[in-house]
Order: structure tokens, then sequence, then C-alpha cells
């Protein structure tokens, strides 16, 4: 395809984003996997199951989050090829000027559907690590996700996990979950006197989401229990990151959807303790540092949160942006002590160290 130029202006909401893209040594162009010597390089060590050590791929790297991670791995001096799914999410990228001519060299586009494991396979050839960032969202369904969805989620999960494990050159996956993944479940521990604390040891209750229609949250848990599922045993090592509700710059626009589906049900975690954000550069700086942390002896999965919503008020302006119509009244249990504390403790320790985390031992997760 050559260089990739921009077509349109570039919308209010990236400009955040495309300056911290265009910073960087000397002019240099995203391109695609098809242009240039570079690419035929790049193309001939993937054939040749070569890989570069500082090569990986990304997918779902159009998304609010993955641009995020892109741009987090660019700083920290690797390659990045993006892989999309279709020739509309090329166009995105076009649409919001994040390169051009005197844009930041290392990033290389490939086509490939999660639902396909052949195209997989060859994005993924040649690079030693994945990053698997893309979510299912149906922009046709109320919440913005469905029943279904969820299914495909799970089998999606499964595909990657399977193609990472048969490509020769990726050794390491850093798969996103999410934080909705661990807090759903059947019966909360009311009238105790501490609350119970809720880190990557928990599970949501698959039972309890579908009876109470919390799509999203199924869609999470059953994908993630499934990349755990094929990484089993296999030459492969996975982690999973469990970030909150991911907000900053742009997300009202640019990740509208995802957010109106993860907040069905957030009236309970409001009133348990359980509803929190994520700023979007420091969940993508949280997989950049748990990846290179994989090279020591760190692994299982991250939760991953910056600020636990305490206040209805606070939490009606998130739905008062987001278009939601807000509740008459406040949220049950008022002031009342909540029965859950988020635990994030594993992740601050090991993004606060300032060498290679080899504290947090690689131990199976229990997904069954």
């Amino acid at each position: 395809m050559g260089v990739l130029r921009s077509t349109q202006s570039m919308e209010a909401e990236v400009e955040e984003m495309r300056a911290a893209l265009l910073l960087g040594p000397g002019p240099g162009a995203w391109r695609s996997s098809g242009g240039g010597a570079a690419a035929a390089k790049i193309a001939a060590g993937a054939e040749e199951g070569a890989a570069e050590p500082r090569t990986v791929c990304v997918t779902g790297g159009i998304s609010f989050l993955g641009l995020a991670v892109v741009d987090r791995l660019l700083r920290h001096g690797y390659t990045v090829r993006l892989a999309l799914e279709t020739q509309e999410d090329l166009d995105k990228l076009r649409e919001m000027e994040m390169f051009g001519e005197n844009g930041r060299d290392g990033v290389w586009t490939v086509m490939a559907n999660v639902m396909d494991p052949e195209s997989l396979h060859r994005a993924f050839n040649g690079c030693v690590g994945v990053f698997h960032t893309s979510s299912l969202v149906d922009p046709g369904g109320i919440s913005g996700y469905t029943k279904h969805m969820a299914t495909l989620e799970a089998k999606a999960a499964e595909q990657v996990v399977e193609a990472c494990v048969r490509t020769e050159s990726v050794r390491k996956c850093v798969f996103t979950s999410s934080l909705l993944a661990c807090v759903w479940r059947q019966n909360s521990p009311h009238h105790r006197r501490f609350p119970t604390t809720v880190d990557e040891s928990c599970w949501s209750d698959e039972t309890f989401c579908r009876e109470n229609k919390l799509w999203f949250a199924l869609g999470k848990t059953m994908a993630e229990k499934a990349a755990w599922r094929a990484a089993r045993g296999r030459d492969l090592k996975l982690v999973t990151v469990c970030p909150a509700l991911v907000t900053g710059p742009g997300f009202l626009r640019r990740n509208s959807t995802p957010s109106i589906a993860y907040l069905k049900g957030a009236h309970a975690m409001l009133a348990e303790g359980l509803l929190a954000t994520a700023d979007v550069e420091r969940v993508a700086e949280a997989h950049v540092r748990v990846y290179e942390a994989m090279s020591g002896t760190a692994g299982g999965r991250y939760i991953c949160y910056d600020h636990v919503v305490r206040r209805a008020e606070e939490f009606a302006e998130l739905e008062r942006q987001l278009g939601l119509r807000p509740r008459a009244t406040a949220p049950p249990h008022g002031d009342a002590v909540p029965s859950f504390e988020l635990c994030n403790r594993k992740l601050a320790r090991l993004v606060s160290s300032r060498r290679r985390c080899t504290h947090d031992a690689y131990l199976p997760v229990a997904y069954d």
C-alpha cells in the first residue's frame, strides 16, 4: 500500500494522542506491511520465522486503548505491527491523522481477523510478543454488547492464544481483560465489620452475569478464562490485565459504546465499592511494564485502576457525560461501609519498581 497519508483533519479529541505519536527522532511514517524495502525485509523475516527481539503485534490497535498501547510501545523503543480487521479501520487511521511523512517510524499495518487463525498466524509471525487489546462491540445493541457477543469474545480469545502458540516466534502474550471479570458474584458479604478484598484471585460468577444480563462482564470473564485454558501447558507465557472503566481525553466520543456497556449494573458496583476508573495512559503503560516484567518471573492477572468512584454525584456526572439517563434516587446503602474493597497492590508494586519485577511468582491461574 505504500506510505499512508492523511485525508482529513484530525478530530479534536485525538489531538493529544496525535501529538504523542508525532514525537520521536527524525522523519518516519506509519506504513503498511506491503510497502517499501523495510516492509519487504520485515515480511521476509516473518516468512523465515525470524523475530526481532523488540517487534510485537497489537490487535485492536484502532481502539481507544489500542492506540495508547501502540504509543507506549513506541516510546519504549518497540517496533509495532498493528493488526487491523477491515479497510474501514485503515480509513479511520487516515482520518485521525496520526501518521504521515513527518510521523513516527516503527508502526506497520497488517490485516488480520481475530476469528481467522491463518490471518492471525501471518500477522504474528516474526513478532516475539502479542498484545491482544481488541474487543467485540455491537454498535447496534442498546448497551453496545449482546449475549451473542459474549460467546464470540470467548471464541476470539481462544483463537488468538492458539495462534500465539502456533507461531514459533511468539513467546509472550498480554491479554486485555476487564475488572468486570473479577467483581460480580452471587452473594455479597453484608454485615461484616471489614470489607472483603477483591484482587486478582477473584472471578466473576458467569451464572450471576447471565441471570442479570450483564453481557459485557460475561464476555470478559468467558474470554479471559478461554485464554487461560488455551495457554495451559503450552509454550507461551500469558498475563492478563484487568482494567477498570477506561477514561481519558476523548473517551466520551471514542470509547462511549464500550463505556456504556461497562456501566450496566454500575449502581450496584457503586454501592459495593467496586466501581472504578483507569486513565488510558496508565493502562497502556501497565501493559508495557507487565510485558517487560514477564522476562523475569512475573505473570498471572493484574487488576488495573487508579480511582474508585465513591460518591453518587460523581457517578451521575459519568452518566450525564455518556448520555445516560440518571436514576431519580441515589444508589442503595447510602454512606454505609462498602462490602468490598478493590486491591491493585500487585500491579502497583510492579509499576513502581525501577528494576525488572522478579517477586511475583508465575503460578497457574485457577479459572475453573
